[in-house]
């Protein structure tokens, strides 16, 4: 399912065209609860109608009665009004049930869309992707800002029954007695007045809310993620009181964002009470005086509560609106540089059938060589890496090395396209790679990273990822994990808890290798992985990965992995000031010397 893409709107606009690009993605599905809420809302209508009826019937009887004429016909009225009224009543019921089935359908189609789409374009889009904000963030607008636009389908959906409903009642009423109709009407036009005023305030209230629940949540995780170094610290009373203080601005700001929202209702049901007051001693003082029988003040007072309550939803159809165009921007920024319409594009979510299989992986070019050429990559505070030009063949252990803030894994993320670079090129096979992000992944490369993540699952599912176990068993045996398995209690089944926290550091190190080396691949890229192992279990590592015969592109300053280079690439400050093998680096550079002065005071240490 596809559309072409919407024209760039103004901000005022621009909830409203994004919804309506929503409410395409199923047309028969929105038409329909639009109908069935329709006949929901309005049904009341004929219901009062129905009632007044009856009594106008009544009143007919008695003053047949009273006149001595005969009564059937007023009574045989009355019946039919009954029997109207059941009907109605017995049939809403019926229409009430399948409205909300297809209103269910509808909210969670959207809402799968919605999901779909922000995480289709992290997953896929070209070039780095890197988080605006921090992944709580991200978490609060796949939650909290889809549930938002989702629901914000309610608005139109009951909307168009309230706008039928109070059609009805105001021609009613207005047959009746336009001026009372009039007062009742009142409050409506005050409450648009009163809502547009508050509608930056609104915005404001709900953006700083959100952001604020992100911030609580981010360092509970944070938080979880280093309970060890906490306590080590004995900053255990520190970081409560900081967590005090952010829920304390949290509960401030949805003290705020709530206490707006209580008043917007407060306001209206205030004013649809007054207006409720008013037609009361109006009617009343019109039923005496004998201009409004008791029929159509049985009507005024059936439609009335309805109407008013209308009134009430569309002055919160109008906050609602506002805080939705808050959750669009939110979304907006997590994705960056997409256009508006990526939020709201058309795709199969394959909610009633089973989602195609997953697509096969990129066809295996063998890796000859890759070059990288005149790579700048600069961090926003001017920091990164300047004009590095290298190469890795096929078969090669190159290992980058230097001092820390040397610029090493800027490199490296920067080569593979993780973070983005101002100028140079990356070439795989002398073939320039226009988006490096997508082209570098299994089966061309695997990567781990300086400081690897691990899942809150058993080892195995972090080692498989899902994927087959044909590779596990050699994977493992190059991890040099098999001695810790005899030590854990359920070997490869053994739940590694939040973050791997079950772990050491070396174990965690050397998992996410064994995940790397799960999946076959040309070239492997590792970041300092090896900087919790001590030294014969890093020199078993890199032993075993040359018995394979692997590419391996490497970021150590460690004395194992720079043994067992072919060629090394010093680096200084952020350029690449030398490479060769570690004898030539070692009699020509002063730098490489200190590094590996260094190193044998560690090892000596």
């Amino acid at each position: 399912m596809t559309t072409s893409p919407l024209p760039q709107t103004p901000v005022k606009e621009r909830t409203f065209a994004l919804s309506r690009e929503l409410f395409r993605y199923r047309p028969g599905l929105f038409a329909f609860n639009l109908l069935m809420w329709s006949m929901v809302h309005a049904s009341p209508a004929l219901l009062t109608l129905a009632i007044s009826g009856v009594f106008r019937a009544l009143e007919q009887a008695d003053t047949f009665r009273t006149g001595g004429a005969p009564v059937n016909p007023a009574l045989a009225a009355a019946w039919v009004s009954v029997a109207w009224f059941a009907f109605v009543r017995l049939s809403r019921f019926g229409i009430f049930y399948g409205a909300f089935r297809a209103w269910i359908e509808l909210w969670y189609t959207l809402d799968a869309l919605v999901r779909r789409n922000l995480l289709g374009y992290l997953l896929t889009a070209r070039r780095s992707r890197r988080l605006p904000d921090t992944p709580a963030e991200a978490v609060s607008r796949f939650r909290d800002d889809v549930e938002d636009v989702a629901g914000y389908t309610e608005v139109w959906v009951d909307g168009a029954g309230f706008v039928l409903y109070s059609l009805v009642a105001i021609t009613l009423m207005a047959r009746v007695d336009p001026l009372i109709t009039a007062l009742v009407c009142a409050p409506l036009l005050l409450m648009v007045v009163f809502v547009q005023r508050l509608s930056p305030t609104i915005r404001t209230y709900r953006r700083r809310m959100r952001e604020a629940t992100a911030r609580v949540t981010d360092f509970i995780g944070e938080t979880f993620g280093a309970v060890s170094a906490v306590k080590l610290a004995a900053q255990e009373p520190s970081m409560v009181a900081h967590l005090r203080a952010l829920g304390e601005t949290r509960r401030h700001a949805a003290l705020r964002d709530v206490l707006l929202t209580e008043l917007i209702r407060g306001v209206n049901t205030n004013m649809v009470n007054l207006a409720v007051g008013l037609v009361l001693l109006l009617g009343a003082s019109k039923v005496r005086g004998g201009t409004l029988d008791v029929g159509d003040f049985v009507l005024f007072i059936g439609l009335l509560p309805r109407l008013t309550g209308s009134m009430g939803f569309f002055g919160d159809a109008i906050a609602r609106h506002r805080r939705t165009g808050v959750s669009y921007d939110r979304m907006t920024r997590l994705l960056q540089d997409a256009p508006d319409t990526t939020i709201v594009a058309h795709h199969d979510v394959h909610l009633q059938a089973d989602p195609p299989p997953a697509p096969a992986a990129p066809a295996a070019v063998p890796l000859q060589e890759l070059r990288v050429e005149g790579l700048t990559a600069l961090h926003p505070g001017g920091l990164g890496v300047h004009d590095a030009s290298f190469h890795v063949r096929r078969g090669e252990f190159v290992v980058i090395t230097g001092r820390i803030g040397s610029g090493k894994s800027t490199l490296l993320r920067a080569v593979l396209g993780l973070i983005p670079s101002q100028s140079g090129c990356v070439c795989w096979n002398g073939e320039r790679l226009e988006d490096p992000a997508t082209f570098l992944v299994p089966p061309r490369t695997a990567y781990t990273a300086q400081l690897p993540n691990l899942f809150s699952d058993t080892l195995r599912e972090n080692i498989t990822s899902g994927q087959t176990e044909a590779h596990l068993n050699r994977a493992v045996q190059l991890a040099v994990l098999e001695p810790d398995l005899q030590a854990l209690p359920g070997g490869l089944d053994t739940p590694v808890g939040a973050r791997g926290v079950k772990l050491s550091g070396g174990q965690i190190q050397r998992a996410a290798v064994a995940r790397m080396l799960a999946r076959p691949a040309d070239l492997l890229v590792f970041d300092d992985v090896s900087s919790a192992l001590d030294a014969r279990t890093e020199a078993q590592l890199w032993r075993g990965l040359a018995q394979t015969d692997a590419t391996c592109l490497v970021v150590s300053h460690r004395r194992a992995a720079l043994l067992r280079a072919d060629r090394i690439v010093l680096m200084q400050a952020g350029r690449i000031v030398d490479g060769g093998t570690l004898p030539e680096l070692l009699e020509r550079h002063e730098e490489m010397r200190a590094l590996w002065a260094e190193e044998d005071a560690g090892a000596l240490a």
